[in-house]
């Protein structure tokens, strides 16, 4: 039996929390043996959207072996871990954490807290986006990697922002419990393809929808929908409802490359996925649009 204790700091992020915490629920259903508690210094927790979090077990005294620590990022870190209760989490964590015997996981800036206990030195790690530079000018001796969904550095791993909170929690129970278990907790939620420690986390799903124009965006998503298809310039343009010529120019305007360069590069991004979930380069290559493992080399080019 592994106990993960869900460690709530003050002003946490819900979604960092809610995400996991469900995907343990529904590893549980399918046969891990899991005893999850969701604990705290605090006997309640403010969160988002005005909602207090309370009936909360306190922290433990000590951690047994295999024990887990999963502790979501808060809503304004600067505040939430200088606080008195902050600190005083922090140095629970450096007292009871033993990474020989334990292991932690961390959403987006939960990281931080990890900071604050002295844990970071030499750790591989990551955080969202926007806070990368904050770690690495708060915690010098970690090693902050840019753009990863999550690092992996055997006792504690760390992920990026809000979604990545799944990634990674699936990632752990595929290692813990195996890969079927793993992507029937996917599957379930709907979360059918797992992103790896490898992806970045600005993936080609997202880097070219910063724009605002609306034609593109409409282009985009029929794309998204189905990058493995086939779609030609002409059926794209009429959802754009504009000419094939006019989507051309304002698609490389607004998304910053051709619409077969972004297919294409979403075709790569969901060859990774179809590796990740065990298929050949052959079988990959054809399930992401490909028509073959050599026609998905020659478009790397």
């Amino acid at each position: 039996m592994t106990t993960v204790y869900c460690v709530l700091p003050p002003s946490v992020l819900l979604t960092d929390l809610a995400g996991p915490l469900d995907a343990l629920r529904f590893a549980m259903r399918f046969g891990a043996k899991l005893n999850v508690q969701v604990v705290s210094n605090l006997t309640q927790v403010d969160t988002t959207g005005d909602i207090q979090l309370a009936g909360l077990k306190p922290l433990p005294e000590t951690l047994n072996d295999g024990d887990v620590l999963l502790i979501p990022g808060a809503v304004d870190e600067a505040l939430a871990y200088q606080s008195a209760a902050g600190q005083m989490m922090a140095q629970w964590l450096h007292r009871v954490f033993n990474p020989q015997h334990h292991q932690i996981i961390t959403v987006c800036s939960g990281v931080f807290l990890l900071g604050e206990a002295g844990l970071l030195a030499g750790v591989k790690c990551t955080t969202h986006h926007n806070l990368l530079e904050d770690l690495r000018a708060q915690f010098s001796r970690a090693q902050v990697e840019d753009n990863r969904v999550f690092v992996d550095d055997g006792a504690i791993l760390t992920s990026a922002g809000v979604t990545a909170g799944f990634d990674v929690i699936l990632y752990w129970l595929g290692q813990r419990f195996g890969a079927d278990l793993a992507l029937q907790v996917a599957r379930h939620m709907n979360v059918y393809f797992r992103r790896t420690g490898n992806d970045a986390a600005l993936s080609p799903w997202l880097i070219a929808r910063s724009h605002m124009h609306p034609a593109v965006h409409r282009v985009q998503d029929a794309i998204a929908a189905a990058p493995d298809a086939a779609h030609d310039l002409t059926t794209l343009a009429k959802i754009a409802c504009v000419s094939s010529r006019h989507l051309t120019r304002i698609f490389k305007q607004h998304a910053g490359m051709t619409v077969h360069d972004y297919q294409i590069a979403l075709r790569h991004a969901l060859f990774e996925q179809w590796r990740a979930q065990g298929l050949s380069q052959e079988k990959a290559a054809i399930a992401a649009g490909f028509s073959s493992a050599n026609a998905w080399r020659r478009s790397k080019n």
